[in-house]
């Protein structure tokens, strides 16, 4: 009598990971959708609580509520950590991957710092609290196409490499050549400063703190600041372009998160990691 105990247990044990999954996993059910609704809202009123917490006049007028919020949501991190653990159909490759480390980061800081001794380790205490922030990275978890996008940056690396090679050819020539026109005089000390003011005048900022006064040093800052807006548009134009063959490349049957393209084709999910790759009505029209 035992075993049919046992095995009705581990039944509604795997039922229970099985709902579990569907909730916090799967995106496309009502349950689903409403999880993530309420992760994300959780999760900008976490932030919304860092952020507070590091102005000093709401620090102190709201410093214990704020505490209070810090250890509430970091309570409901960690439950939320320990569910996605435990309903993970590959634990060790959740908890490996980045979101799920990113997951871990967004609760380990606050229970660290409760660990630390006071006194001269509190400076340690506020690096950890910085990194709460991370946690605003688990809203990256839910935009699919995140992969599509670091794919084509990944394609485009080279371009975009010999790219910065040039423009570093460019600020270093146009710096030495300011130099030697306006000279210390005019605040160009040395190279460097004005190779620091040439990449400040390429990129548009324009600081103002180092500023050619000869009409030579003048005639030279206008073009490169002419120059900068051409500049800036390249690596812009590189991804776009990138970005434009991924997409052809990646069609409804390929999955976006794996790359895995041979699905048939009323497949709603990936063969091997599981993603979601077509809502029913995308599987229909993929499939005629």
């Amino acid at each position: 009598m035992k075993e049919p105990v046992q095995a009705g247990g581990k039944d509604a044990a795997d039922s229970l990971r099985e709902r579990l999954y569907a909730v916090i996993f799967e995106h496309h059910t009502r349950a689903g959708k409403a999880f993530d609704v309420a992760l994300i809202v959780t999760i900008l009123l976490s932030v919304a609580v860092v952020m507070a917490d590091s102005v000093e006049a709401a620090r102190l007028r709201w410093g214990v509520m704020l505490w209070a919020a810090e250890w509430g949501f970091t309570i409901l991190f960690s439950i939320e950590y320990a569910l996605r653990l435990y309903s993970a159909r590959d634990r060790a490759g959740y908890a490996r991957s980045f979101f799920g480390i990113i997951d871990l980061i967004a609760i380990l800081p606050t229970w660290v710092s409760a660990l630390l001794p006071q006194g001269r380790f509190l400076i340690a205490v506020r690096i950890f609290r910085v990194l709460r922030v991370f946690r605003v990275l688990k809203l990256a978890g839910f935009l699919g196409s995140e992969q599509v996008l670091l794919r084509a940056i990944r394609a485009s690396r080279y371009k975009i490499m010999v790219f910065l090679f040039s423009v570093l050819v460019i600020v270093v020539a146009v710096g030495s050549i300011m130099y030697l026109i306006e000279g210390p005089e005019n605040g160009f000390t040395s190279i460097p400063r004005g190779v620091y003011w040439a990449i400040v005048t390429l990129t548009t900022v324009g600081y103002g703190d180092v500023a050619p006064q000869t009409p030579v040093g003048q005639a030279l800052a206008s073009l490169v600041m002419i120059l900068g807006f051409g500049i800036i548009a390249v690596p812009t134009g590189i991804v776009t372009v990138e970005l434009g063959r991924v997409g052809r490349i990646t069609g409804p049957r390929q999955c976006v998160l794996c790359g895995r393209a041979d699905h048939d084709d009323d497949a709603r999910f990936c063969k091997q990691c599981g993603t979601l790759i077509a809502e029913p009505a995308q599987a229909t029209d993929a499939a005629r």
